[in-house]
């Protein structure tokens, strides 16, 4: 395995690298030794995630060798709520930096880690994941979302979750788990065959690793965060990769919608919790404060008025609804005095509803998991509070926009009445860099963005408002030679290829656009991916190629069989628990040469993530991308 010496940095490559791979590595170090955040582009197909791996871990280990054996295997008692339990039971912090390494997808870290395992690095690792991944109780994995986190919790408090129980023992007893990179699958198989829970599993790990693998909300999210408590953050690098939309995350993390059903919900359950609460007392004789229905009934109130301030608001535009300033929104909430120091009276007893209603959900049921889908609604509402009055401050109010919009409810808003207008709340953010500044706040090492897209860099950078001085935008490594992009105006009988609106729904478009491909595919020697604009243009595409051809053709066969004819169509999935498949079976045809991959450019799957995943099983061979959007094919 070549060795290259960078920035004073030994680097184990495991192939000859190109020379843009050298520059990569050489900012990443810079970075690194600097304590400077970067900004990093290079194509793709560039090796990157190797690049990037490669040389943070050998900068990582020339602070001393990578951990091994106990690391992370003694937590003590793996409790809810990301294990916050301390003390001396709780696992040493390690001395070194962490990497801590996030994607926006679990897919996407898969193959990060399947690049780590073609490295020679194997350092203490771990990945997490979310308990709908990884859950492997009988009956809290049946629930989602916040209904399965509260479920899960109650369990774990209550000791009844024989998964969770055995967790400390068993990473007594495998305590090198971690020193060799492994994927969620690889957890759950342990869970389902050992028996302990693969969320805390991981979870435990994370308190004393090299590198820490997660998707970006685990980092973005304030709750997420928060829930890290072994990240030694100070001491931390934080790698966003495929960080080209991160501005639209961030600025969507520090934001909000509260719609109408549900506040509805929200105030049924403080309803609930009243009720919980006076039976309590009832049966218990207690007069613990957790239990007292006043508490409850002041929040239903509060959510009451704050329904009828939003529905008294006058909105003199449909269409435009009712803006105003950020700042707005403490003026609104004021009048239910709801300000900064009252938020944290009303965020104790949001919290304290949620345990009782975990509670009242679960009742006595064997299982202790029957919860109603609308349980923790309320955490919408205390996150809203967390969100409006972060940090105790009103000074980011002025990036945000107040906006109230009214629609007509339809039959899918089974809380409301049918046809009834209603208001929803939002309270939008303009300034992804509130989100970064968080890492600030916590001192991190260094920060290193990276993506095959990030241009233009400047740009980027006062989005995110932070210093960057470390920057590189890497060319290609394919040369001018092994790719063409060009326009294609007329189809094989003279008939103008016109995508606009008005001319893509007629026969004769459909039936040249059917005729150009199935010409390219025969010429194509490899694969040809070919892109719809949506899903609704590619079916009605696919229906006509299968049942009619070209009216100048010859052959009897519609356009549909003759495409079959030079190669095996793939069509993209609408569901997403379709998409593995899907490649897999792209991944088959497309080793055979046979490959005609059709998929639409609103796809709900990640489109970058695909195509990587497309080149990399058709590397050296031909490939034609063809965009059916705009005013030509």
């Amino acid at each position: 395995m070549p060795v290259y010496r960078i920035r004073g940095v030994d680097v184990d490559f495991p192939f000859d690298a190109y020379d843009c791979q050298i520059t990569y590595m050489d900012r990443v170090l810079q970075s690194l030794q600097q304590g400077n955040n970067a900004l990093l582009e290079s194509p793709t197909g560039t090796g990157k995630t190797l690049c990037l791996l490669c040389s943070t871990l050998a900068w990582r280990r020339t602070f001393g060798e990578f951990l091994r054996g106990g690391g992370g295997g003694g937590g003590g008692g793996s409790q809810p709520s990301g294990s916050q339990q301390s003390g001396a039971s709780a696992t040493p912090l390690s001395p070194y930096p962490v990497i801590i390494y996030a994607s926006r997808t679990h897919s996407q870290l898969r193959q990060v880690i399947k690049e780590l395992k073609a490295t020679s690095y194997r350092p203490k690792m771990a990945v997490l994941g979310s308990r709908e991944q990884m859950c492997i109780h009988e009956e809290v994995s049946k629930l989602r979302g916040k209904a399965q986190n509260n479920g899960c919790h109650f369990l774990c408090k209550k000791r009844r979750c024989r998964h969770n129980n055995i967790v400390t023992e068993y990473m007594k007893s495998n305590n090198d788990l971690g020193n060799e990179p492994f994927d969620i699958e690889d957890l759950v198989n342990i869970g389902r065959t050992k028996g302990p829970c693969p969320y805390y599993i991981s979870r435990e790990l994370s308190k004393s690793v090299d590198i820490l693998f997660a998707p970006y909300n685990y980092l973005i999210d304030p709750g997420n965060r928060r829930s890290l408590t072994g990240i030694p953050w100070d001491n931390a690098v934080l790698i966003f990769d495929e960080a080209h939309n991160l501005e639209s995350i961030c600025a969507d993390a520090a934001s909000f919608d509260l719609h109408p059903n549900s506040l509805t919900s929200c105030i049924a359950e403080a309803q609930e919790c009243i009720q919980l609460c006076s039976f309590k007392r009832s049966i218990e004789n207690s007069a613990d404060k957790q239990f007292d229905p006043e508490n409850y009934a002041i929040l239903k109130a509060l959510l009451m008025a704050l329904e009828k301030k939003i529905s008294e608001l006058v909105i003199a535009s449909k269409e435009l609804g009712y803006t105003k300033p950020g700042t707005y929104i403490y003026e609104f909430l004021s009048e239910l005095n709801i300000t900064s120091e009252t938020s944290k009276k009303l965020i104790e007893t949001i919290d304290s509803a949620s345990l009782l209603l975990e509670e009242g959900n679960s009742g006595e049921t064997k299982a202790g998991v029957k919860a109603k889908s609308t349980v923790s609604r309320l955490e919408t509402i205390r996150d809203m509070l967390d969100i409006i009055f972060r940090g105790g401050g009103q000074n980011h109010a002025k990036y945000y926009r107040f906006h109230v919009n009214e629609s007509r409810q339809t039959s899918g808003d089974l809380l409301q009445v049918f046809g009834k207008a209603s208001r929803t709340l939002s309270w939008w953010c303009f300034n992804p860099g509130l989100a970064m500044e968080e890492f600030l706040r916590l001192g991190v090492r260094s920060i290193i963005l990276t993506s095959g897209t990030l241009s233009p860099l400047e740009s980027l950078a006062m989005e995110l408002n932070l210093d960057f001085p470390v920057r590189l935008e890497n060319p290609h490594v394919i040369s001018p030679d092994q790719i063409w992009v060009g326009i294609v105006p007329l189809g094989p009988s003279g008939h103008p290829l016109n995508s606009s609106y008005r001319t893509r729904e007629t026969e004769k478009y459909k039936q040249e656009l059917g005729t150009v491909i199935v010409n390219f595919a025969r010429i194509v020697p490899d694969g040809l991916l070919v892109f719809f604009p949506s899903y609704s243009m590619m079916d009605k595409c696919i229906d006509f190629w299968k049942n009619r051809n070209h009216e100048h053709s010859v052959d009897e066969n519609t356009i549909w069989q003759r495409m079959c004819k030079y190669k095996q169509p793939v069509i993209e999935p609408r569901q997403s628990s379709n998409f593995p498949n899907a490649i897999e079976e792209r991944s088959g045809m497309y080793n055979k040469q046979q490959g005609l991959s059709i998929r639409p450019l609103d796809a709900s799957s990640d489109i970058v993530m695909t195509m990587e995943q497309l080149f990399i099983v058709m590397k050296g061979r031909n490939l034609i991308i063809t965009f059916l959007q705009g005013v030509y094919g």
